[in-house]
């Protein structure tokens, strides 16, 4: 493996981990600067959206439809099995598995299927398929009607 790639990977895992830190703390801008601006990402079942503006609509969308009752505001997105593969020194694919908790413990779960590309010398999203294999009954997003 040469030096380049273990660079790539790192870089990658790193744009993973600060998109789950910052979604789940509801910092969207800095969410939207690890997008590549021409960026697609889809949500099973939905349209996809192209570029910031459409993206953050995703995030702003789950934080409005969020039911936190009387219950504390804990959201935690963790990701696991990360694959990574280096297509050349500028792009790459990857998947993993992700899990949700919340005040009401395991919320959802499911796999993210991506595309990475350097932008302006850093790892960003190109696509990001987001897929939910399944949810609990008492699952603080429901999906939108």
């Amino acid at each position: 493996m040469e030096l380049w790639e273990l660079a790539a990977r790192e870089s990658i895992r790193d744009l993973v981990a600060r998109y789950n830190a910052n979604g789940d703390s509801g910092r969207f801008d800095q969410v939207m600067a690890l997008f590549a601006p021409d960026a697609v990402m889809e949500i099973e079942g939905d349209a996809p959206r192209v570029g910031h503006e459409e993206i953050r609509t995703i995030f702003t969308g789950a934080a409005g439809r969020a039911d936190w009752g009387d219950r504390p505001v804990h959201l935690r997105h963790i990701t696991g099995t990360h694959q990574i593969d280096l297509v050349d020194e500028s792009r790459a694919t990857g998947r993993c598995y992700y899990f949700v908790l919340t005040a009401v413990g395991l919320d959802h779960w499911g796999r993210y299927l991506d595309e990475y590309r350097v932008v302006d010398g850093q790892w960003r999203f190109a696509k990001r398929r987001v897929s939910t294999d399944g949810r609990s009954p008492d699952t603080l997003f429901a999906k939108e009607q």
